[in-house]
């Protein structure tokens, strides 16, 4: 229960984080223009004459992911780092799983948020025709998976960084690898000189593949736990980075006050500001 408590506590902190800057808003409104904008003008809703977002609407979630999910994500360890914060929240009554999946959750609660504020789709789809909402709702659920896998490998990142712009940049490219790995022009080229079993296998790793079953309606246990143990396996390694990270810091720290107290004045004070 109290691990619970913690859990909550650092995720409204976090959470709280992003509205108090204008990324989440900046964030916020770059998603929804672009949702828009290839829904309704590059995907042909219109053109096509069919109620359905499968197409021109959630085709598209996992290159937007690509790019905005990482920019969500790059803040969450890096921006601890370089301010020197992280130590301070790892001192306090909680432990590094605690905080690392309260900062998860805070963070994949936003982009939920901003895939929520998308209705207006689904509104419009409802009064044009008739579709099938379970398909529809089915692909929200399968989205919102797949930017929480997004963004537990691009907390890595920032977890094994100090920079932003360095955790994002690698977030990008650790993220492009399970999109290429399904795209259709890379598996048809792979077809074209590899084996069927190393293209399966290959395929195999990639959220569009997993993403299709959530598109048609499908509630697929194997696509749900794919996603599931990108999050799990991510999350399992920041904990290692963090927790070993923080043990040589409180390490450090330790042996600094036993110097500490073998001086005085000027001396003790220049430990701590190099500190």
């Amino acid at each position: 229960m109290n691990a619970w408590a913690n859990i909550k506590t650092i995720a409204k902190r976090e959470l709280g984080a992003y509205f108090t800057s204008p990324l989440a808003y900046v964030f916020i409104v770059i998603f929804l223009l672009l949702c828009g904008f290839f829904t309704f003008m590059v995907g042909g809703f219109f053109e096509r004459g069919e109620a359905s977002l499968v197409r021109p609407f959630f085709d598209w979630h996992p290159w937007f992911y690509l790019f905005l999910v990482p920019a969500v994500g790059m803040r969450l360890w890096a921006e601890e780092r370089r301010v020197g914060t992280l130590e301070l929240l790892l001192t306090m009554p909680i432990t590094s799983w605690q905080a690392i999946v309260g900062k998860f959750l805070a963070s994949w609660l936003f982009l939920g948020l901003a895939l929520a504020l998308t209705f207006p789709v689904a509104v419009t789809v409802n009064y044009l025709g008739h579709p099938d909402n379970g398909v529809i709702l089915s692909g929200y659920i399968g989205s919102w998976l797949m930017a929480g896998a997004y963004l537990a490998i691009s907390c890595i990142t920032s977890a094994m960084t100090r920079t932003q712009v360095v955790s994002f940049i690698i977030s990008v490219v650790a993220c492009l690898f399970p999109i290429l790995a399904g795209f259709p022009p890379v598996v048809r080229m792979l077809e074209g000189w590899a084996s069927p079993w190393f293209v399966d296998t290959i395929t195999s790793f990639s959220v569009i593949t997993h993403f299709e079953g959530f598109q048609k309606g499908v509630l697929d246990s194997r696509d749900v736990l794919f996603f599931l143990s990108i999050i799990g396996f991510s999350l399992f390694s920041i904990l290692i980075d963090v927790g070993s990270s923080s043990l040589g810091t409180l390490k450090e720290f330790s042996d600094r006050i036993t110097t500490v107290r073998k001086l005085t004045g000027d001396e003790a004070k220049d430990i701590f500001v190099k500190f």
